[in-house]
């Protein structure tokens, strides 16, 4: 977890306007006033049809460990203004080093599949609070679901084949490493290189060798009868140092030796040329030889467009080693996930709905403390409602907020489910966190209830959306009173 990887305080993982604005609730004397904040994002990653819920083992784990220590107090202390004046008073600093998380939080679990414009995570509590967490909360969040969902859209590609994620050298610095090594697991990879992951997330680890291997010995078929001794029972030769179907050859003399000795070549790595073409080549040389057992692995910068080009081709790759493109999410950098405040009490503790405007229909909050029913039939997921909280629907009706021409109507024939789950209680965890197997598994459910339409990689079909239709009509009228 987070708290293990940097043996420290993580107080501090935030931009210093939430820790302004937070002094400024203390000087107001409203920071214990209560508040709702919401995360979301809205628009899919990738172009996707949909977005792989990840990250929330590690906001767990952040929120649980979180605390204010003698040296986060010591480095605030030093913080001047422009002028030169400390940016901080002493007494607020003394409040902080109290700091107790006691917030309410719910979630959607990871592993779910997730939209656009759906509140995904609720804060909920003094509101000094719910601004100190928002930056690494959204930083957790947005990283890990991005990786997620495009390890999901390459598993898609891959159909049955096992995708081996090892981007640990092109991923963006340690922590991003880690944490794509993580979610590259939950939306679809078998294994990853990562060592250090393997060992605190409990994910399987794999590995072949490089070509500084073979180049460390006199001949091609002498480094890989070396290797084939060393690891007889983990043993994947890469085979394009110099010539790719030469390397084929000799991997297949060693595959027999090994067979001599009891063993199997578990497969070869083609890391550069044509793909497509060499891998038929390489399982026909494979197959005359009787080693039809034997796996041709693929690599060379990957994606989800590439593995489904030579699926079509009818390549004979079987696993797909997969780095840059999946831990750096090369073609969308961002996930674009904010943070905002929807409700909150006043000064006679009722909750009064909040909304942000703006010129872009599409950057206007829902207001109110929200969850998500979303609803099935006949195997399938139909459509998720975003409704408040504590209102007693009795017409289950939603409006496209996009689009309020766009209506759907719910009956009883569809199964529902609400998504977001109790999390944090007052600050106390509620929720026991699965495994990372399970919530892969809870991916697999959702994906195989979800139409392919929406899984496909160009121009998914949209998935419905929609606000509850009193909710609706509520947002548009305080747009109208605030905009009068």
């Amino acid at each position: 977890m987070i708290s293990k990887i940097y043996n420290t305080s993580l107080s501090l993982l935030t931009d210093l306007y939430q820790i302004t604005m937070s002094y400024g609730y203390w000087k107001k004397n409203i920071h214990l006033r209560e508040a709702n904040f919401s995360v979301f994002f809205r628009k899919n990653p990738f172009d996707s049809g949909y977005a792989v819920c990840c990250g929330l083992e590690l906001i767990i784990d952040y929120l649980n460990n979180l605390k204010f220590s003698e040296s986060d107090i010591k480095y605030l202390k030093t913080l001047r203004a422009d002028n030169g004046k400390k940016l901080f008073e002493e007494k607020f600093l003394k409040f902080l080093k109290t700091f107790k998380f006691s917030c309410d939080v719910e979630a959607v679990e990871e592993g779910r599949v997730i939209f656009a414009n759906e509140p995904i995570l609720n804060v909920r509590g003094p509101i000094y609070q719910c601004q100190l967490v928002e930056s690494a909360i959204i930083n957790i969040f947005n990283f890990n679901t991005l990786i997620a969902t495009k390890a999901s859209r390459m598993r898609y590609s891959a159909k049955n084949d096992s995708i081996l994620e090892f981007g640990l050298r092109r991923a963006q610095g340690v922590d991003g490493s880690l944490s794509a090594s993580r979610a590259s697991y939950v939306g679809g990879s078998s294994k990853t290189s990562n060592v250090l992951a393997g060992k605190l997330f409990n994910i399987p680890v794999s590995g072949t060798h490089s070509h500084s291997w073979v180049l460390a010995f006199d001949n091609e078929l002498e480094s890989f009868k070396e290797y084939a001794e060393i690891m007889p029972n983990n043993c994947i030769l890469l085979v394009d140092t110099f010539d790719t179907l030469h390397g084929v050859e000799n991997a297949i003399l060693v595959a027999k030796e090994m067979e001599e000795r009891g063993k199997k070549l578990l497969g070869i790595r083609i890391d550069s040329g044509d793909l497509a073409y060499l891998s038929k080549i390489t399982r026909s040389k494979l197959d005359e030889s009787g080693l039809q057992y034997v796996k041709i692995v693929a690599s060379n910068d990957l994606d989800e467009f590439l593995i489904e080009s030579l699926k079509s081709q009818k390549s004979k790759i079987s696993v797909w080693g997969i780095g840059t493109k999946l831990v750096t999410a090369y073609d969308n950098p961002s996930l674009g996930a904010v943070y905002k405040i929807t409700s909150m009490k006043n000064s006679k503790g009722k909750w009064q709905r909040k909304i942000k405007l703006s010129e872009q229909k599409i950057k206007i909050n829902n207001p109110g403390i929200n969850q998500i029913i979303r609803y099935s039939k006949n195997g399938l997921f139909r459509g998720d409602m975003i409704y408040e909280k504590n209102n007693i629907l009795k017409r289950f009706k939603m409006i496209d907020p996009n689009d309020s021409t766009r209506s759907k109507l719910f009956n009883d024939s569809f199964s529902k489910e609400k998504l977001l789950t109790k999390i944090f209680n007052k600050g106390k965890l509620r929720y026991k966190v699965p495994s990372l197997d399970k919530i892969k598994s809870k991916l697999s459910k959702d994906l195989m209830m979800l139409d392919d339409s929406h899984k496909r990689l160009k121009n998914p079909h949209y998935y419905p959306v929609g606000i509850e239709e009193n909710l609706f009509l509520e947002k548009k009228k305080m747009i109208l009173k605030l905009r009068g």
